[in-house]
């Protein structure tokens, strides 16, 4: 088996006329069901990340400095450390 990311032509072709089967499991959608439709957004999939309490000791001067603008410090924190996280 040959594999690629682009398919040939050839390939297009064979899975453009591949018989499609309608029943009752997937019946033929009729022209207003189709208008209908909404596209899949990423939204739709969006996967929120799972919280978890700890305890932790930070130095006194860094948890000021991001308490200093207010609400959501914590929220800030985890954007620091994910960003930290990202860049590997």
């Amino acid at each position: 088996m040959v594999t690629s990311k682009k398919l040939s032509p050839e390939r297009i072709k064979e899975i453009m006329d591949f018989p499609i089967t309608y029943d009752a499991d997937c019946p033929k959608l009729t022209a207003d069901q189709i208008a209908r439709m909404k596209p899949a957004r990423h939204q739709y999939w969006k996967v929120e990340p799972v919280k978890v309490s700890l305890s932790i000791k930070i130095d006194a001067d860094v948890l000021a400095w991001f308490k200093a603008d207010g609400k959501g410090y914590q929220t800030r924190i985890n954007s620091a450390l994910r960003e930290v996280m990202q860049k590997g």
